[in-house]
């Protein structure tokens, strides 16, 4: 089915006022998580909403809970999630960074105690419009093997790199495993196979069965071992520069106290700047311009989708699992 995007953000603002939200926060909230759906990343928008609203009726999520600063050292600043909404605490964090970048050219909040942040490529988005190179990322509850062992020791800390162009941002928004949970949920619930082998089942063999990688909790990591050393050292360095919880001390019952880094650099404080956007053009019309394999599926730039993605979405509504909705209009 398709659910026109207003009523997508009508849907989710009056669930989350029910909740106890206020108003201005209900409606931002809402706005974030049906613009995930309307630009096509259906796995962190409306898909996830359910999860998100039975974090705050099982206690996980205080609804009047905001991040605030709790220290700062030179362009990085430290604070403090309280448990509260992540989306609306990791917009609040990357709106500091980006003020922080045009004072100094470069700013860092490090988020300590968040929630899920939903679509992390919101928040990059967020720093390319302002004209500023964003990176940003968040560890998670255990979540995959270590490269070599069984059972899950690190997290698929998804890290997002954002790069403001003239043909619209450059958005890459990536876990650590080659496919997200989110991801693998939606295969799972369709009944089809992944597209390349996405993990291991129980008795150790690749495999494209979104439920038996799920239930073995063995994902590939992308890289191999360079995916988990990846995902390691994010983790590491978001846990350092917070002060806050390492995917270890997060455990693995429910994902909760997560740590995470916003950066922006303003392009906009380099004297070069009018360089810079020549460079990034002539990349990627350079990129544009490959011989494609298949001539009826261009070579695009990460993120070049989501313009006409949204365009579509918007005039004939976003795509939503029938059952989905119904979970969501139940509550």
């Amino acid at each position: 089915m398709r659910v026109q995007f207003e009523d997508m953000v009508r849907q989710f603002e009056k669930v989350l006022l029910s909740r106890g939200m206020d108003s201005p926060s209900a409606k931002l909230s809402a706005t974030m998580i049906a613009e995930t759906s309307l630009e096509g990343v259906y796995t962190h928008g409306a898909n996830r909403f359910y999860f998100y609203v039975k974090n705050i009726d099982d206690g996980l999520v205080d609804v009047d809970a905001r991040a605030t600063p709790v220290g700062r050292f030179g362009a990085l600043e430290r604070w403090d999630a309280k448990m509260g909404p992540g989306n609306l605490n990791a917009s609040i964090c990357m709106r500091r960074a980006i003020k922080l970048a045009k004072e100094n050219t470069i700013g860092c909040v490090a988020l300590a105690n968040n929630s899920h942040w939903m679509r992390p490529g919101t928040y990059g988005l967020m720093a390319a419009q302002e004209t500023c190179i964003g990176i940003l990322w968040t560890n998670t509850l255990p979540l995959m093997p270590a490269w070599g062992g069984k059972d899950a020791k690190v997290g698929n800390n998804p890290l997002v790199l954002a790069i403001p162009s003239n043909d619209g941002p450059v958005l890459v928004d990536a876990a650590m495993s080659q496919f997200s949970y989110g991801k693998m949920e939606t295969y799972k619930r369709e009944g089809r196979a992944l597209p390349f082998d996405g993990g291991f089942d129980s008795e150790g063999k690749a495999s494209r069965d979104a439920g038996a990688i799920m239930e073995s909790k063995r994902p590939m990591p992308m890289g191999f071992w360079k995916g988990t050393s990846l995902a390691l050292a994010l983790d590491l360095i978001a846990a350092a520069l917070s002060g806050g919880r390492t995917t270890h001390s997060i455990g693995t019952d429910v994902e909760s106290e997560v740590s995470q880094v916003f950066i922006a650099i303003s392009l906009a404080n380099l004297p070069d700047r009018a360089a810079i956007e020549e460079k990034i053009t002539a990349s990627l019309a350079d990129l544009k311009a490959s011989d494609a394999i298949d001539p009826n599926n261009p070579v695009r730039f990460p993120g070049e989708r989501r313009k006409s993605l949204r365009e579509e979405n918007m005039r004939e509504g976003i795509p939503v699992d029938e059952k989905i909705w119904e979970k969501i209009c139940s509550l």
